[in-house]
């Protein structure tokens, strides 16, 4: 069996404190105080976004020392891969839950996530191919050409679009969008 805890939903207030964040998280983690007192407890308040639940964890230990992951590692790195990480940042993530004043524990668990997100996104940042933009181009969001409006006012896309806003009442009957070719 998984260990599993409940989630509850948390808002916690972004740097500038005037946007807040929609997390969720578990009960135990609600304790602390929205006030840190220390530098460290400021840095665990600050990054608590990006502590998963527990189990979550767990499951990713269990996923990666699985025969099945064992193989796809073989083949693709031709080794086995260390998953004892996942272990540390499930064992983290539990004195975290039981002690949400156990900084040390947090730290650890925001900077194996920072070094599992810079690994991930480490591609993405050194990738010199596409020039990236700093804001979005002129007329992004210009009306579709004439023949373009006309096909789309028959479509599928357009009959959802008026269902959610409420312009017209979903019905079954008119549903003649699927072609047999």
């Amino acid at each position: 069996s998984k260990h599993r805890t409940a989630q509850s939903v948390y808002i916690i207030p972004h740097e500038d404190r005037t946007v807040f964040r929609r997390i969720r998280m578990a009960p135990q983690l609600l304790d602390i105080p929205p006030e840190p007192k220390t530098p460290e407890e400021q840095e665990v308040f600050k990054n608590l976004w990006s502590i998963r639940p527990c189990y979550l964890y767990n499951e990713e230990f269990d996923d990666c020392t699985s025969i099945k992951a064992r193989f796809h590692q073989y083949f693709i790195h031709g080794s086995s891969v260390d998953c004892t990480q996942w272990k540390r940042d499930f064992d983290n993530c539990v004195r975290f839950e039981k002690n949400p004043h156990d900084t040390k524990s947090a730290l650890e668990l925001i900077e194996s996530e920072r070094s599992r997100r810079t690994e991930r996104m480490r591609a993405h940042y050194g990738n010199d191919v596409w020039q990236k933009r700093d804001r979005v181009p002129e007329g992004w969001a210009k009306p579709l050409p004439e023949h373009l409006q006309k096909e789309y006012e028959s479509s599928y896309l357009e009959l959802k679009a008026r269902e959610l806003r409420g312009e017209v009442e979903p019905g079954k009957e008119e549903r003649t969008m699927c072609v047999v070719m």
